[in-house]
């Protein structure tokens, strides 16, 4: 009897380690789901944090992330790199006009002129109000002037139409290349200039 018995606790212990390991890899599938879903969460709010809320272009957070690593980039392969920095003619007087519907159909209809109008590596941003900027990865000043006038002169003879009134859109834009030791601060300070250097001869 003694060993009858001792022969059958292998068997139960068998049993019993069978149905843990079952239990065991059903929550390992179950804890991978859910760390999928939380990683899509985070990823999803990430975006989020760095797009803008009206238009669909990154914000300010978004474009300083992309321009910290794209400084890096051109300090480590000497790749060429600029900044546009974009701001809407009259934006205040569209609203106090036409009223802020008005002006946010422009910036919206703006936004997409100029994700239009530049590659798709390119970065498109909403620093906020009626200003914009423009990353163009691998381009000197001369091909970054080049997006700039094309861009100034497709706003300018574009056909937007709000509530069946054509208003006229035009913008200054200020342009400057990346350079060894810059910061993205230094970086949109500058372009900040020019931009404002444009607004005063135009």
């Amino acid at each position: 009897m003694k060993s009858t018995a001792t022969m059958g606790v292998p068997e139960m212990n068998r049993v019993v380690y069978s149905v843990d390991t079952q239990a065991l890899m059903e929550e390992i599938a179950r804890l991978r789901g859910q760390v999928a879903r939380l990683e899509s969460r985070v990823e999803e709010l990430d975006r989020e944090a760095h797009r803008d809320a009206l238009v669909p272009v990154a914000n300010r957070r978004g474009l300083v992330r992309q321009l910290d690593m794209l400084i890096a980039r051109c300090d480590r392969h000497h790749v060429p790199a600029a900044l546009l920095f974009v701001d809407v003619d009259g934006l205040k007087t569209l609203n106090d006009s036409f009223g802020h519907c008005a002006g946010d159909a422009a910036l919206v209809y703006l936004a997409q002129m100029m994700v239009d109008g530049v590659r798709q590596s390119d970065l498109v941003a909403r620093l906020g109000g009626d200003e914009f900027a423009i990353l163009l990865d691998h381009a000197d000043e001369a091909s970054a002037m080049d997006t700039a006038n094309r861009l100034v002169n497709s706003i300018a003879a574009s056909n937007f139409v709000f509530h069946g009134q054509p208003l006229p859109l035009s913008v200054a834009i200020g342009i400057t290349a990346i350079e060894k030791g810059d910061t993205a601060e230094t970086v949109l300070d500058r372009a900040d200039q020019e931009m404002y250097r444009e607004k005063a001869v135009a």
